[in-house]
């Protein structure tokens, strides 16, 4: 982030602690890939959205005890993982006995996507994480470093990796992966 988007950032978060609404908007809009993606690593799809939303209110919630406003992505970032963390923890089934499926949805995608995703899983915590926010949320490596406190080279090595076993996972040479299937 650079000394531009640093001091917007403090100015949205220091209007956001006055209680102003389109600062909050901003913040949401600007931040909820980071959160998404946390949340897909951690929990999948189906609890994705409400955790995302829970996040939030948390930090919300909490925003009068960050000191330093310039670090509101890592301070957030912490915050959407204890909460994905806590939901882990906790037995979630759905009100009617089912997840969520997109009505529009080819079946044969969903199968494919529930599949990666099962896989993305199984990945270790931190290529897991830098590999869903890459790959889900289509962050770029720079944004993935500042948003999570990570170095752009930790980064990298997380996706090379990460994306490296999940192509195992999954089966793919990197000749299927590069021109489809083969």
């Amino acid at each position: 982030m650079h000394a531009g988007e640093a001091a917007e950032l403090v100015r949205y978060v220091a209007a956001a602690r006055a209680g102003e609404q389109p600062a909050f908007a901003y913040l949401h809009r600007r931040f909820l890939p980071l959160v998404h993606g946390v949340m897909i690593a951690h929990v999948g799809p189906a609890q994705a959205d409400d955790l995302c939303q829970e996040c939030f209110i948390a930090a919300f919630g909490a925003l009068s005890g960050l000191k330093d406003a310039a670090a509101f992505p890592a301070w957030l970032y912490r915050i959407a993982q204890r909460t994905a963390t806590r939901a882990r923890a906790q037995p979630w089934v759905p009100l009617d006995g089912t997840e969520p499926a997109d009505a529009g949805q080819d079946p044969q995608r969903l199968t494919e996507a529930e599949r990666v995703l099962a896989a993305l899983h199984r990945l270790p915590e931190a290529y897991r994480e830098t590999v869903a926010l890459r790959l889900v949320e289509g962050l770029t490596g720079p944004e993935i470093a500042a948003l999570c406190g990570l170095t752009p080279d930790s980064v990298r090595v997380n996706l090379h990796r990460g994306v490296r076993r999940l192509r195992a996972l999954l089966d793919i040479t990197p000749e299927e992966d590069r021109h489809g299937q083969a």
